[in-house]
């Protein structure tokens, strides 16, 4: 047979075997079969002459995910110069699960055609990529593929063959309406999906009902996922529109997409200004065509402010909200230090020690001051003037607040999270110090834990002086997207609803927000979640949720088996909103005419926030003319919308003013903070309306007028400050932190002014006094805190309360009172005091060198040693689509966990376990069993933050190898024993981040299949 006859015989056969024309080939495609199901199989024969590569290529179909098991059978490449077997031929290869398997099934059993065994061949689990030379002398590519014995009938796959990498359309994937459990009342629809869009990290909504989405299709790329939607010029800002208010989008299209946008993790729509939060900047973009797509030629783009970090990183920067006051509010998670200038001039500068998570993240600086002079820890909150000016950090020391909602009485409310079972929801008071890190920023938590405290406790310092609250913790989990619904669709009932979005546990919560005491009350419930899902139910991870236009709950999905910062598993990068609504609700987005005060107030009274932006800049900018129709708001029956005219009245003219003082005799307390509030930011009658404020009956009043004394000098602030003190009944730990919160700066001379009024003997002191001294500690205290924590005659709780006072001071005086107190204190203190001693050695005592005469020293323990329970590499595990078939045994699961297995060495489930590595309680709830089991067998493959192993060499010679629990100076490191070495920055030799995961792999423990299955059983079920 001649070459051209052969030429036409592979033709032939291509056009029997798949599908091929001259336009797939211009697009580098030479094949692609039919959808694959059952065992079915195909010949593939390819003309490959003139190609110097060609990409073999299995997707998985629209079968089970779970059985996509793909086998390649006698591929080869034939031509003048013979045969060449391409069986381990290839230059690149990678599968989405597992390992490429020669001569053998993705599960380890052998390759068969028909009854006939094949050893010619490779598997591997769909989605899979080959990559092979051709060689010259080459002409044709052939080879039998299909669904391997192993995918028992139930997957399906296509095959394709290219000289180009691809991008086959795949099946979008989203869980159904009826998957979802919400309010009796309500009904779930779904309002868009993919393709329409694709993996949305956050959403905003505009005033024609629009929803603007920003895509994570590039996120961690660093990690190289698979996943088949390719964003090669930059991630994207996607318009969905219903036009025909059927309550479905029917049309998508790009706003944006920008080789500097890459996963960001906020959007947000202000008019025509669309900002976009993707470090190291905000971006914004200001469609002045207003036809919603970014023309750089008509458009502008603007960085509006800059020097924010965490490019690429879970913990970076996030979405802006248009506050009731018309200012933007943000937040900035932990990761890397914010030098941030607005354009006053003004700089704030925010870090701490942790810079783990991503590559790009390799520096940090903890304890920078800002021009405030104040010291701001890990992630932040900032409110600033749309002018970019007035830039304002409104709280800090966050783990990673992904997101804040803001009340139209001013109350900014968020969720944050960790690893360990303390995450939650709180409302934010102003200047609050959250409590994830030590107040320099150089600590971790866990380098600060103390005897006795449990995780929730210690994560968030709640023994700790200048912390805030820790409001609701949940536990285990990562919180994501945040919404107050005031008032919409949904009517009265739901007025006043905070939604917090849980994305590892598949759940949007619900809160309805109390006013208590000097703070709220948040008591949680389950709004919308996925818990009737037949299937895959843990794959629905809401990213955000937001209240729309026309006053429904939108809520996004990622989708995805696992969630955080570390993969994604999900390659069609499938994401759903969905709408959640009254039964046969039928969508209207109001117009309103912009150009009439009428419609002005309309958009003020939007439900959806950033839409309220328009009505709040129109009115303002209408100046005089706005004041009757905003005094008449004030009488509006929806109190929100009451709040709402309160700022604006009070930053138009005197007579708006006058109408805001006159509410400062309001009955309802939350109506005289909003006043106050209002009247404060404009400086109107600031010292005389805060004076006559600090005796308010309201203790919530009386803090808020506490907070306002933060900025100013004692001679302005103390009478007040003293008011506020003499008032404190010695119960409610946010008015006490407002109180501290006022002194600040001055808290030596509060502390003398208030004593010497309400203070006595230090061991007369009422609850109340001790309190205020616990949190003010000023050194001038130190003698009486030390009678009081060496002394019989008060209670255990008020001593540990004394010495904590005293840990917190600095001095040599203060570092020897401790000494004392562990040498020769009270029994029941001297293993806290002498943990002080040791704490602090590496700290602010580490000069006194005092942890040297403790009399008892403590021997270390004994570091575990991983290597005597290793075994010879099991490589004959099944493939984990394998092993999700098996039926596991929980209760030999958790023997295993804490013997043959050894997780317990690391890890704490409940009470039992070592709290080294991440607590896995509720581990079940965050991921699904596919992503459990990888993380079993393939530990490296996404190592949780702040739990990279890190590796240390001094310059003496000594190696040391764990957790780094504090990275400044010195260095402080937690090995598998759980003991704790500092070591001095000027002695490290060499330091570096370990690529694999200390954790071994259950292959590495000699673990039967049927054993993993069971520990996996086990983990399902906590």
């Amino acid at each position: 047979m001649n070459l051209q006859t052969k030429s036409l015989f592979a033709s032939a056969l291509l056009f029997l075997s798949g599908v091929t024309s001259q336009a797939q080939e211009k697009n580098g495609t030479l094949y692609e079969s039919k959808l694959l199901t059952k065992y079915e199989t195909v010949d593939v024969s390819v003309d490959v002459s003139g190609k110097k590569k060609i990409i073999l290529t299995i997707t998985d179909g629209e079968g089970d995910h779970s059985f996509d098991h793909a086998m390649v059978l006698k591929a080869k490449l034939t031509g003048p110069k013979g045969t060449l077997s391409l069986n381990k031929k290839w230059q690149k290869a990678k599968t989405s699960w597992g390992k490429i398997e020669i001569g053998k099934n993705p599960d380890g059993s052998p390759l068969k055609l028909g009854k006939k065994i094949i050893k010619d061949g490779f598997g591997a689990h769909a989605h899979a990529v080959f990559e092979f030379e051709v060689p010259e002398g080459y002409t044709t590519f052939s080879a039998t593929a299909g669904l391997a014995k192993s995918s028992r009938g139930k997957g399906s796959i296509k095959v394709y063959l290219s000289t180009k990498k691809i991008v086959p359309k795949v099946a979008q994937k989203l869980l159904s309406p009826e998957s979802f459990k919400t309010m009796d009342d309500l009904e779930v629809t779904v309002w868009a999906t993919s393709p329409m869009f694709y993996n949305p990290t956050n959403m905003d909504i505009d005033s024609k009902g629009r929803i603007w989405v920003a895509e994570g299709v590039n996120y961690r790329n660093f990690r190289k996922p698979i996943i088949d939607v390719k964003h090669q010029q930059g991630d994207r800002i996607m318009v969905l529109e219903d036009t025909d208010n059927d309550g479905k989008a029917d049309s998508s299209h790009v706003f944006v997409q920008d080789k500097e946008i890459t996963a960001p993790l906020g959007v947000a729509v202000i008019g025509n200004k669309v900002i976009v939060s993707q470090p190291p900047s905000l971006i914004m973009y200001t469609d002045v065509d207003g036809d919603a797509k970014f023309n750089p030629e008509i458009d502008k783009k603007e960085n509006f402010l800059t020097g924010f970090t965490g490019y690429d990183h879970d913990h970076s920067l996030h979405s802006v909200t248009f506050g009731p006051d018309g200012e933007y509010y943000f937040n900035q998670g932990n990761a890397g230090f914010s030098q941030v200038t607005d354009k006053s001039g003004k700089t704030i500068r925010v870090g701490s020690s942790y810079r783990g998570g991503s590559p790009y993240l390799k520096s940090n600086t903890p304890g920078a001051v800002s021009d405030d002079g104040f010291v701001y820890v890990g992630g932040f909150a900032c409110r600033v003037k749309p002018d970019g000016t007035g830039l304002t950090v409104i709280g800090h020391n966050f783990r990673n607040s992904y997101e804040q909602t803001v009340s139209s009485y001013g109350d900014v409310f968020q969720n944050d999270n960790d690893d360990p079972p303390a995450c939650r929801t709180t409302w934010l008071m102003e200047y609050g110090n959250a409590g994830f890190a030590s107040a320099d920023g150089k600590k971790t938590w866990r380098a600060d834990q103390r005897p006795g405290q449990d995780v929730p406790t210690a994560e968030w310092r709640q023994e700790d002086p200048g912390t805030i609250p820790s409001g609701d913790i949940y536990g285990g989990g990562a919180p994501t997207g945040i919404v107050l619904y005031e008032n919409g669709a949904l009517g009265e009932k739901y007025s006043g609803m905070l939604l917090s979005c849980e994305s590892a546990r598949s759940v949007v919560f619900g809160y309805f927000p109390k006013p208590h005491e000097a703070g709220f009350k948040l008591d949680r419930f389950d709004f919308f979640d996925s818990s009737v899902a037949k299937k895959m139910r843990n794959w629905f991870r809401p990213a955000d949720v937001s209240v729309g236009a026309d006053g429904a709950i939108y809520v996004a999905d990622w989708f995805d088996p696992g969630v955080g910062g570390h993969r994604m598993a999900d390659r069609t990068g499938s994401g759903t909103i969905y709408r959640i609504a009254p039964k046969g609700f039928k969508p209207v987005n109001p117009e309103f005419d912009l150009n009439t005060t009428e419609g002005m107030i309309a958009a003020l009274k939007s439900p959806a926030p950033n839409v309220r932006a328009i009505g709040f800049i129109k009115l303002k900018e209408q100046g005089a003319k706005s004041i009757p129709a905003l005094k008449e708001l004030l009488n509006d029956k929806n109190h929100y919308f009451r709040a709402r005219a309160v700022w604006l009245l009070a930053q138009i003219n005197d007579e708006g003013k006058a109408a805001v003082e006159s509410l400062l005799s309001h009955e309802d307390p939350q109506t005289r903070i909003v006043a106050y509030r209002a009247l404060r930011r404009e400086g109107h009658k600031f010292m005389a309306i805060s004076n006559r404020l600090s005796a308010d009956p309201s203790i919530a009043v009386r803090r808020e007028v506490a907070l306002a004394m933060r900025n100013l000098s004692l001679e302005q602030s103390k009478d007040i400050l003293l008011k506020i003190a003499e008032q404190y009944d010695g119960k409610d730990r946010w008015y006490l932190e407002a109180l501290g919160t006022g002194c600040a700066k001055k808290e030596k001379e509060m502390y003398q002014i208030i004593h010497a009024k309400l203070g006595s003997a230090a061991l007369k002191w009422s609850k109340a006094f001790a309190d205020i001294a616990w949190r003010l500690h000023p050194e001038q205290s130190l003698a009486d805190f030390t009678t009081r924590a060496l002394s019989k005659e008060i209670s255990y709780d008020e001593r540990k309360r004394a010495l904590t006072a005293i840990g917190f001071m600095k001095s040599k005086a203060a570092a020897e009172a401790m000494l004392t107190a562990a040498l020769t204190g009270p029994e029941d203190l001297k293993e806290t005091a002498a943990w002080w001693i040791k704490n602090k050695n590496s700290g602010d005592w580490a000069s006194y060198k005092l942890a040297g005469k403790l009399k008892a020293k403590e021997v270390p323990k004994k570091t575990f040693d991983i290597s005597k329970h290793l075994t010879k590499d099991n490589g004959n595990l099944p493939t984990i689509k394998k092993l999700l078939t098996m039926k596991g045994d929980a209760k030999n699961g958790e023997k295993l966990f804490h013997s043959k297995a050894i997780c317990f060495s690391c890890h704490k489930i409940g009470n039992k376990g070592k709290q080294l590595g991440p607590e896995l309680t509720g581990i079940g709830k965050r991921f699904e069993a596919s992503v459990l089991l990888d993380s079993l067998i393939n530990p490296s493959s996404a190592i949780s933050f702040g739990f990279e192993g890190t590796m240390i060499e001094t310059k003496d010679g000594k190696s040391v190898t764990g957790f780094l629990i504090s990275d400044s100076d010195p260095v402080i490191i937690k090995d598998l024993a759980g003991n704790q070495t500092s070591i001095a920055l000027k002695n490290i030799k060499k330091r570096e981040v370990m690529k694999t995961s200390i954790m071994p792999s259950v292959k590495n423990l000699g673990l039967s299949a049927q054993e993993v299955v069971d520990v996996l059983e086990f983990l399902k079920k906590n």
